[in-house]
Parts: C-alpha cells; structure tokens; sequence
C-alpha cells in the first residue's frame, strides 16, 4: 500500500512562516560571524569551516530544513539518524510545554521518582524485547555506553567473577566519544587525539565485506569468520577475564555496514559458549530504522543489554538509556547500591518527550510503514537507481537506512586510493544540491526521517544521483 505524503499527520500543520518566533532574527553574515568568533563545533576543521562559514539552519518541518538564505533542503540524515518522526511535530512540543509547567526538573536520587520516568519505563516495557523490564537513564548514547561499562563490570562483581573485566568490541565500530565511548569505538583517527584510554577493552575485526574480504569469499563466509575472530580473542584474553562483547548490530558511523546473515547468530553463539554479556548499541538502529523496533530484531539474535538515544525522543531533546534484560537487572536490583548516576537521569521534561514520541511511532504505525511500504520503496528505489553506476559499488541496509560505497572498480572491488576526498566531494555536491547524504570516508550514508513519503524518497534519491553522477563526472569517470 502507498501512502501519499497528505497521509501522514505531520504535514496536516502548515509550513512555518518566516514570521514565527524561529525565523532568523540576524543576516547570515552576522550569523556566521558570531559562530567563528564563538562557537567549536564537533568533529570539524574550524579553522577551514570559519573560513568558507557555516550554512545557518534556521527552521525545519517534515522531513525538510531551511537555511537563512530561503534554500529548502531535504534531510536524508534525519539529524544525526535521530529526527524519526520528522520535524514540526507539535505533540512533542506540547509535552515539553506541559511538562516544564508541571515539573520542570527533579532528580531520580534520594529515594524519589516522578510520574513521566515511571511511564516511559512502563512504555519501554511494552517495546522491547520481553526479557527487558527495567531500563537506566543518562543524557546521550556515550553516556548510555558508559552506563554499559559500569553494569557489566557490577553484574559480574556481584556474582564473585572478579576477574571478568575485558570488553571486545570491534574496530571501526562507533560506540561515542567520550573517552570510554571512544575507546570502546576502535577508530584510529579519534583515538590518535586520545592518548588516555580506558582499560580493558581490545578490538577484533569489522565484518566489512567490500572493503575487507578476500576476492575468494563469499560474504556469509567472511562475515562467518570475521564473527569467529570473537572466540579466537576470548582464547586469548582468557573467558575468565572477558566481561562483554558489544556491537551495534549494523554499525552506523563506520559506514553503514551490513553483515551477512552468518555474522550475529555465530556472535551470540558465542557469547553464550563463554558466559559473555552480549551488548547491542542501538543508538543509531533502535525506534524503527530498521523496520523492527530494534534492529537486532532485524539481525534476529537477543542481547543482554541494549544502549538506546537519538530515536528515543527522535532528538527533540537530549536523552539516553540503557536496557537491562531481567537476569542482568536482577543482578544490579538485589545487590545493593549502583554507584552511577548523572544529574539528568530520567529527566522528567525528556521523559515526557519521550513518552509523546513512542505514542506517534506506535499509534500511527510508522514503525510498520517502514517495514511493509517505504522502507522496501526506499531500498528498491537505490538499488534500482544505483545498481549500475559507474562508482557505486554495494549499495547496503533495510528499512531506512543505507551505505553507498563509492568505488574506482565496483565490480572487483577496487576502492579509490583517496576515499575520504571522493566521499567529501560527494557530500559537498550533495549540500549544494539541497540534499543533506553524509560521508563516511568512501561511504555515502542516508538515513531520513521515518515519516518521509514515497514522493520525498524519490525526490532524496534523485538528488543523491545528481551528486553521485557529479562526483563521478569530476573523477573523469563516465556514465555508462
């Protein structure tokens, strides 16, 4: 079944006027001035940025922003993988408005609670998997991720195995970036401007075919042995010693890479063999991405802990959590105090949001939508478009998510020799096209908003060809 873009609650409220208190109330060029005189921005190059100046976001609705010059620009990112139910929803306004009221702000510590914490838990309850009834809250995914580190090496504490305290993860994984979150992440370039680690930790192998395999393989076979590098590690290390495996079940950040079918099962496996905590980080995948819920759902194996953010409260304010399934949380409730906690946890204002947000997704089925009608649209619409290009060499993902590699040779696998500056020229023809597609080295990333129509997608991918057919036409490759 189609949906037309009229179906969908969000569009029912006008566009914006530019007379709303969120119009711009500087020029761009002031704008831009004040943010190089004061504003360090994430992951960027602030001295190249200050220079060209940044693009001023100043209104968002549905799946589309605005800059300060008037240009309409679609959001393949949806944020940061986080905007689900698209901008301009007023619900979750409204609960922010009525909440801030109400109780603007209490802490969970001393003995105390508050009625939105207790009914999104209650919300998450219903969610997750059933073994998952009791859930901890922080302000972000690094600091879900953090929580992670300190249950696991609790829950083993508790049960007298000391000695377990080693956490694999996998290189090129993106677990955040604060120091345990970057360490956990197993990236090279932000680890060089890290030189303090937390202990502990040790990587294996991303299952990234394309980019990884041997000309040999097929992928169930590479994404076999890249999940066996897991037990071969645990040997090493000692199961004694080994707390948890983390993985986000499709990593995000690194790419959107996809393994096959082989990987999670022969992971789970595993981890049960050794009496492994198995973590999936579903900052990215979790709250619809997918198609499932989660989407180790998708992947079908069952963790013991699960990190969730951004789609939480689809970014409309900051929020975190962490899942316990019911033999870890056991272990946490009936041995005394958890030494962790942050001002924030369970917010009640974010509480709030979040409760609005579930009730969208569930109510008006947008998490079945991707399942059933755009996200098979969306996937059959890239591949369809992209299955031959010259430089597009896998096109990976489900639902609403999606990596394009960009390659010199697609069919032998050949990736350019300078990766990271054909995926920045890419995005940089992309941003000008008024489509927001985000650059992972040589992977081109989409992930917009699950409420985006069957007319929005074919308008995302249109754009997304425009910058991918440009980017070819400046490497001198032709069309074929």
């Amino acid at each position: 079944m189609s949906y037309r873009t009229e179906d969908i609650a969000y569009v029912q409220a006008a566009e914006p006027a530019a007379s709303t208190p969120t119009a711009q109330q500087r020029s761009t060029a002031e704008y831009r001035a004040l943010d190089a005189a004061h504003h360090i921005h994430p992951f960027s190059d602030m001295g190249a940025l200050n220079r060209s100046g940044s693009r001023v976001i100043v209104k968002a609705h549905g799946v589309y922003l605005w800059d300060s010059e008037g240009n309409k620009i679609i959001d393949g990112m949806a944020g940061l993988w986080c905007v689900n139910v698209g901008y301009g929803r007023k619900e979750l306004a409204d609960a922010a408005y009525g909440q801030m009221q109400e109780l603007p702000y209490y802490n969970t510590f001393f003995k105390t609670t508050h009625p939105p914490v207790i009914e999104l838990s209650a919300s998450l309850a219903e969610l997750a998997p059933e073994s998952f009834n009791h859930f901890f809250y922080c302000n972000s995914g690094s600091e879900g991720n953090d929580t992670v580190l300190r249950i696991v090496h609790r829950y083993w504490a508790t049960l007298g195995k000391h000695s377990k305290k080693v956490v694999i993860s996998r290189k090129n994984g993106y677990h955040g970036s604060t120091i345990a979150g970057g360490t956990l992440g197993g990236m090279e370039y932000m680890h060089e401007q890290m030189p303090s680690k937390v202990e502990n930790i040790v990587h294996i192998d991303q299952p990234y075919f394309f980019g990884e395999a041997k000309s040999n393989q097929t992928p169930e076979e590479f994404a076999l042995a890249r999940a066996q590098q897991l037990e071969a590690k645990i040997l090493e290390t000692g199961a004694q010693n080994v707390a948890a495996f983390i993985g986000e079940p499709f990593q995000g950040a690194g790419g959107v890479i996809f393994p096959a079918s082989t990987y999670w099962p022969e992971i789970e496996r595993i981890c049960r063999k050794y009496d492994i905590l198995l973590v999936a980080d579903e900052v990215i995948g979790g709250f619809g991405r997918t198609g499932e819920w989660f989407a180790h759902q998708h992947f079908g194996f069952e963790p013991d802990l699960i990190t969730m953010a951004k789609g939480l409260t689809s970014g409309y304010v900051p929020m975190g959590a962490v899942g316990l399934n019911d033999r870890v949380a056991k272990a946490i409730v009936e041995n005394g105090e958890f030494n962790h906690g942050l001002t924030y946890s369970g917010h009640p204002v974010a509480a709030a949001v979040a409760v609005a947000n579930l009730k969208l997704l569930r109510d008006e089925k947008i998490v079945e939508r991707v399942k059933t009608d755009t996200g098979p649209y969306f996937q059959k619409k890239l591949r369809d478009t992209f299955a031959h290009h010259p430089i597009v060499g896998e096109i990976a993902g489900a639902g609403l998510v999606a990596g394009l590699q960009l390659a010199e040779e697609p069919a032998s696998r050949k990736r350019f020799a300078n990766g990271g500056d054909v995926g920045g020229v890419c995005r940089d023809f992309c941003f000008n096209g008024n489509l927001i597609m985000r650059a992972s080295g040589d992977r081109m990333l989409l992930s917009p908003p699950l409420v985006i129509s069957r007319q929005e997608i074919d308008e995302l991918v249109s754009k997304a060809k425009k910058a991918i057919d440009a980017t070819a036409q400046q490497l001198g490759i032709s069309q074929r």
